[in-house]
């Protein structure tokens, strides 16, 4: 979990970075968040699933929000709802109605950001019913691909779970909501925008990343966030990655 805290009464529009995490998003703000994806706006909490592609953030202005990152794998027990996890961006209404509206209530009425992460978390932990859980080799395939950075390949990933090919990707797709080579694509590219973040050059990014060449990079980077590599080495929510989302 994240808080961020906008003081400036100017309004925001910035772009949201794909994340190979389902990202939950409370609105604490007093003039509301706006998130604008393929033509469709939403307005206020929301879940960012993992065809969001090029997003934008809107606001009129200073305040709050609350941002919960959620492997996939997670999300399935806390969301239950493949298209929310494979999709773009779901008001939050929509999956837990009034319950969304007293939480937010009850997170803009507490001012500590370590007690609002309590709350969130008691919260979120009440939605998993008991005993539910993914497939174990669709978490086992999840864990691999983060841990190569989605450099593995899906043949190679289906022998290990002892699946053939077709069933890693049909169970994958049931239980995650996309499929392992758009997991594979989000994780790699993840790393590559952290490097460009870095300063890398997008010769290096690409190289290091797995791509075939810079040219590869430049492709697959319009095609996920619409932007080239050198205004995704820019993007706001990158810089304070290390920041917001220590590594422990």
């Amino acid at each position: 979990m994240a808080g961020f805290r906008h003081h400036d009464i100017a309004p925001v529009d910035i772009a949201m970075i794909p994340h190979p995490s389902v990202t939950v998003l409370f609105d604490l703000s007093e003039h509301g968040v706006r998130y604008d994806v393929l033509g469709r706006a939403v307005t206020g909490n929301a879940i960012i699933g993992l065809h969001a592609g090029a997003l934008r953030i809107t606001s009129a202005g200073a305040g709050d929000v609350l941002q919960i990152r959620v492997s996939p794998v997670i999300a399935a027990a806390i969301l239950r709802d493949t298209d929310v996890i494979g999709g773009t961006v779901t008001p939050l209404p929509e999956l837990w109605g009034s319950c969304a509206a007293v939480l937010t209530e009850r997170l803009h009425a507490t001012p500590s950001w370590d007690d609002r992460f309590a709350i969130a978390a008691e919260f979120l932990r009440s939605r998993v019913p008991r005993g539910f859980g993914v497939a174990p080799e669709i978490a086992y395939a999840w864990d691999q691909t983060v841990r190569t950075r989605g450099l593995l390949r899906i043949e190679t990933l289906a022998a290990e779970t002892g699946w053939t090919r077709q069933r890693l990707w049909s169970r994958f797709r049931t239980h995650i909501g996309v499929s392992p080579k758009r997991a594979s694509e989000l994780i790699r590219f993840d790393n590559a925008a952290h490097l460009l973040a870095a300063g890398r050059s997008p010769a290096d990014a690409a190289v290091e990343a797995g791509y075939a060449d810079q040219s590869h990079l430049h492709r697959r980077t319009k095609a996920i966030t619409d932007m080239t590599p050198a205004v995704v080495a820019r993007a706001p929510w990158l810089a304070i990655d290390d920041i917001a989302w220590p590594t422990i």
